[in-house]
């Protein structure tokens, strides 16, 4: 190596005292990576491969078995989508009923990766691809909301669960938004809870916030959400090409049916404690993250 050459690299190197080890780069945590759609799919399969048969499996003979392995299983599908999951408060246990906006099918990875509860999903859902896989693990109990005189065995069904100590996830707009806004709560979805007993309902926020580590804008939070008619698959491909979506919970302090004259002042409450947060949330807020 010419001198020049030689002497050029020497003054590049940082300099070392004798007997002294050579400075260390910190270490830095991985980044949280997406997968994007192969990587997904691939994720998908192996989780289904291994979790759902381990579900089947010891759900009946090892304690914890019904709702950890559900829950691990919407991580992993969660994560394997490029969703990030942070959760704020403290969710109550034993008999809850967890209220929760509602904005895509994503919500029951998110939610259910951190709640223990069974959903209340129409009946249509018990007929697509995964997300009735996804309804089966969570012991989805389905509701058939254009036929009246089916409501009050639905209510019970629901009552009964909470009553044995069992919590439920509700999505009390019945349908999911646009993310935009958050449509009125239907207090017909409170039915049972008079039937209940000593039943808590705990609002749940749920929210989009960060695409790529930047604010989620409203464009692209319309992409996330599933309205109407859409196909699932089709949807889910194109998330999974998003990147890296941050999905934030907010638990707030649960209340007793009791405390409310009737089911539409509950519903109200809820719907102005969730829809208040989900404001904070979606615009950058630090409040709404308390």
């Amino acid at each position: 190596m010419p001198p020049a050459m030689l002497s050029a690299r020497l003054r590049q190197r940082p300099a070392v005292m004798p007997g002294a080890s050579p400075p260390r780069r910190p270490r830095r945590a991985p980044p949280f990576r997406p997968s994007g759609p192969v990587k997904t799919l691939a994720g998908a399969i192996a989780a289904t491969g291994t979790l759902v048969p381990a579900y089947v499996a010891l759900r009946n003979f090892v304690p914890g078995a019904r709702s950890r392995i559900p829950s691990l299983y919407c991580g992993v599908l969660a994560r394997a989508l490029g969703v990030e999951v942070l959760m704020r408060g403290e969710p109550a246990s034993g008999g809850v009923l967890y209220v929760a906006n509602h904005l895509s099918w994503l919500d029951i990875l998110v939610l259910g990766s951190r709640l223990d509860g069974a959903f209340v999903a129409k009946h249509e859902v018990g007929r697509m691809a995964l997300v009735n896989l996804l309804a089966g693990l969570r012991e989805t109990i389905y509701v058939e909301r254009e036929r009246r005189s089916r409501a009050a065995v639905q209510a019970g069904v629901v009552a009964e669960r909470l009553r044995a100590g069992g919590n439920v996830i509700l999505f009390p707009e019945g349908t999911s938004n646009d993310g935009v806004r958050i449509y009125p709560f239907k207090s017909t979805l409170f039915a049972g809870l008079e039937l209940a007993g000593e039943a808590r309902v705990q609002p749940v926020t749920i929210a989009y916030t960060a695409l790529n580590g930047l604010p989620l804008t409203r464009n692209r939070l319309l992409e996330l959400a599933w309205i109407g008619d859409m196909e699932l698959a089709p949807h889910a491909l194109d998330v999974s090409r998003l990147g890296r979506v941050r999905a934030e919970i907010l638990c707030h302090p649960p209340v007793r049916p009791a405390d409310f004259p009737d089911r539409k002042a509950l519903a109200r409450h809820c719907e102005a404690v969730i829809g208040a947060s989900y404001r904070r949330l979606v615009r950058g807020d630090a409040e709404g993250r308390a």
